[in-house]
């Protein structure tokens, strides 16, 4: 069943759409893919990113944190990039652009999603004391994107590259992945120092 993509704050999706106007932001150094794009940059898929905060063992139910909405931006046939915005005093504001390896990984993870069963809300956890990004397909479709936290039922699917011993695009339930995440957090309690403003693995 197709996945059901929330909408993202309209000023969420203007400033990514003016950020792409601006030959400014689309030449920064850290972009070659968008400089190079021959046609349209289009920014698709609106993804919230959460950011899975410290979890213990025996905490329960984990809490998470919306920090950005994240576009996929197409040129062609694929995404080249990604946008990202962020929430300031003053609303929703363009971040910055990047590329990578989590740019192909969403995109493939969302088309291997679509084949399962069911129906999901897809959104991105960030788990920056393991500098992890995984997409989790939320249970309830019609959910408030920006809000929640994962349910025992939901899936989570690594990004490649996804932490030594957790495999990449392969679904686990939240039940099943994060008592994993935890016992890894417990290993070292010093991860987490000098984790990304965004919170999330760009």
């Amino acid at each position: 069943m197709p996945l059901l993509v929330p909408p993202a704050p309209k000023p969420a999706l203007r400033s990514a759409l003016a950020a792409l106007a601006s030959p400014t932001a689309v030449r920064d150094p850290r972009t070659p893919a968008l400089r190079s794009a021959a046609g349209s940059l289009i920014p698709e898929l609106p993804l919230p990113v959460h950011i899975l905060d410290r979890v213990t063992k025996g905490q329960g139910t984990p809490r998470t944190r919306l920090a950005g909405w994240r576009f996929l931006v197409r040129s062609g046939e694929h995404a080249v990039a990604a946008a990202e915005t962020m929430l300031t005093p003053d609303g929703w504001a363009f971040s910055h652009f990047f590329e990578g390896p989590y740019v192909t990984s969403t995109e493939l993870a969302l088309r291997q999603a679509e084949a399962l069963p069911g129906s999901y809300q897809p959104r991105l956890l960030s788990v920056p004391e393991l500098y992890m990004l995984t997409l989790w397909l939320h249970e309830d479709p019609t959910a408030d994107a920006a809000k929640g936290t994962p349910a025992p039922s939901d899936l989570l699917v690594p990004l490649a590259p996804a932490p030594p011993g957790i495999a990449a695009h392969r679904a686990h339930r939240v039940s099943d992945l994060l008592p994993v995440l935890t016992l890894r957090l417990a290993a070292n309690p010093l991860m987490g120092l000098g984790t990304p403003a965004m919170g999330s693995p760009a």
